[in-house]
Formats: C-alpha cells, sequence, structure tokens
C-alpha cells in the first residue's frame, strides 16, 4: 500500500473530527474520499498534508511515518483556491513549483509544456486577478501537479468548471494515474466517482462508514431488481411472475410491446425468473439489473448511520 491511515483520532476542543478512522489505498489508483459536509473529510486532509497533527494513530507512506520528506511526494489542491490575484501567472506558477524543490530551469520546462497542452500561452504574463475563476482553477491544477508528486489530493477538482473543460480535467487526472501517481479525489460529484473511482471510502460524523471498491459496493447495494422489455400478454407476463418475483413497475408502449420492472423474491435467481416468463410465451427483447447510484448508495448509508446514532 501506496498510503495507510492507522486507527487516526483527532479533536478540536468538545469537537471529535476523526474518530478511529483507518484507510488503505493501493498505487495508482483513484480514491474517492467521500461525506457530507463537516463529517471529516477535511481534517483527514490536513493531516496527511501536514497543516495539523492527528491526536493519535498513524500515516504511513509506502510503509514509512509520514514525515517532513514527504511533503515533496504530495500535491494539494484545496476546495478553497489560494493564487496571489496581483502576481503575474507564470511568476507565481514558477515560485510555487521551486516551494516543492523544483529547479528554476525544471520548473520552466514543465511549465510551457502545461502551458502548451492546455492551450493558454497567452496568459504568462496576465495578472490572476484577469482571468476568469474557471481559468484560474486551470492554473492551480497545474501548479499542484507539475512537481509530479507520487500522491495527487483533489479537493472539488472540477467545481466551476464548465462541462468541456470538467472533461478536460477528468482525463488529465487519468493520464496522472496512468502515468504513476495515486489520486484521492474529495467530492459530492457522484457522478465523477462512478466514472473514476477504482474505490471509495465514505467518512460520515467523524467515522468511516463504508469502503471497498466502486463496483463491489454497487453490487452490495443492488436490489435484486431488473428492467425487462418485451412482447407479448401483459397478463401473461404478470401471471409468470407468482409469489417468487414482484412486479414493482409496468408500462406499456403499444398492445404487444411493454417495460416492466421486476424483483426477485425469495432467493430465485435471473435464471429462473426467465424460465417463467418463456414458458408463459414472453418475448424477451432486453433485460438489465438496475444498479444503484453512488449518490443512492451515499445517501441511504448516511441516512441509516444518522438514525442508527441520533
Amino acid at each position: 500500500m501506496i498510503f495507510e491511515a492507522k486507527n487516526i483520532n483527532k479533536s478540536y476542543h468538545n469537537h471529535v473530527a476523526l474518530n478511529d478512522v483507518s484507510l488503505s489505498v493501493k498505487e495508482q489508483t483513484i480514491f474517492g474520499l467521500l461525506g457530507p459536509n463537516g463529517a471529516g473529510k477535511t481534517s483527514l486532509i490536513r493531516i496527511i498534508n501536514q497543516i495539523t497533527g492527528q491526536d493519535s494513530g498513524e500515516i504511513l507512506i509506502n510503509g514509512e511515518a509520514l514525515g517532513p520528506k514527504h511533503i515533496k511526494d504530495i500535491g494539494y489542491l484545496p476546495e478553497e483556491r489560494g493564487l496571489y490575484k496581483k502576481m503575474k501567472i507564470g511568476e507565481q506558477a514558477m515560485y510555487l513549483a521551486q516551494l516543492k524543490g523544483m529547479s528554476k530551469h525544471d520548473a520552466k520546462r514543465e511549465l510551457q509544456n502545461w502551458f502548451e497542452k492546455f492551450e493558454i500561452g497567452s496568459w504568462w504574463d496576465k495578472k490572476v486577478e484577469e482571468l476568469s475563476k474557471g481559468m484560474a482553477q486551470k492554473i492551480q491544477f497545474i501548479t499542484t501537479v507539475l512537481h509530479k508528486p507520487k500522491i495527487l489530493i483533489l479537493d472539488e477538482p472540477f467545481s466551476g468548471f464548465d462541462p468541456i473543460n470538467a472533461n478536460l480535467i477528468k482525463s488529465e487526472i487519468m493520464q496522472l494515474k496512468d502515468n504513476g501517481a495515486t489520486i484521492f479525489l474529495s467530492t459530492h460529484n457522484m457522478g465523477s466517482v462512478e466514472e473514476i473511482c477504482d474505490n471509495i471510502a465514505l467518512i460520515n460524523s467523524s467515522k468511516k462508514i463504508l469502503d471497498g471498491k466502486v463496483s463491489d459496493i454497487k453490487q452490495e447495494f443492488s436490489k435484486n431488481m431488473y428492467e425487462i422489455d418485451f412482447k407479448g400478454n401483459m397478463i401473461g407476463f404478470s401471471n409468470a411472475l407468482w409469489t417468487n418475483f414482484d412486479l414493482v413497475d409496468k408500462q406499456s408502449f403499444d398492445k404487444d410491446n411493454h417495460r416492466a420492472t421486476v424483483k426477485l423474491l425469495n432467493n430465485n435467481s435471473l435464471n429462473s425468473l426467465l424460465t417463467s416468463l418463456i414458458k408463459e410465451d414472453i418475448e424477451l427483447k432486453q433485460v438489465n439489473e438496475i444498479i444503484p447510484t453512488m449518490s443512492e448508495i451515499f445517501i441511504e448509508v448516511v441516512e441509516k448511520n444518522n438514525q442508527l446514532t441520533s
């Protein structure tokens, strides 16, 4: 594991921010760090960046205790962007690159490559205050990844971008992963989580309440429901279900073509459902399992956890 958090606890006065939180992140993966506002995500991010320290527990980078030498290995894009509005963009990007240990020569070369890639070469002598929010965020993204950190922490990286630039940043994140980076993605955009995250951890009220591979979690929370397009008689379709299946919803497009949502009951399989339908001379057109979205899972798990702890 490139990153491990073991039994992390952090409190501020009378507020518990993190309560025995443990995480393991494999190298060259995209890890979604999820949770409602105030759940504890920011406290964990601040600990990883050594802005503050945990009360107990330990953070390991490649098996070594987190320390000052790891600053160069981490890139952090905060949700609250922090560029100096009066400085010229090129000058500021050079300064931030050298803070991360890059030589002036290497910083200039890499910045020119990124500015060319993002088609923003003409911005070098502009001031940040002359840029739109989205344009400024492009600059901050570049300064975050410029020194090629092993671990990237991106807090709401798509916020403020139009769909075209959001896709541009998403594509660059995937390329950074392919090039060896391990990426923490902290976001409320569940669509992005489904699209690019390999694993996630969900923190609520200071505790980790869910973690695992995105594909495994979605399967775990599936409701054994299927959407079926078919040709035939709706009465015959309903008769095929009996007590082993539940007809949740139905709609008809014309006299012969229909769509139904069916839930499997009593540990029955999809095969047994299809066998029952074929016996009733139902002509199947399409069968799709209804898999819950990460947004639906997020809401379900958080609400259930809040009920248990209230």
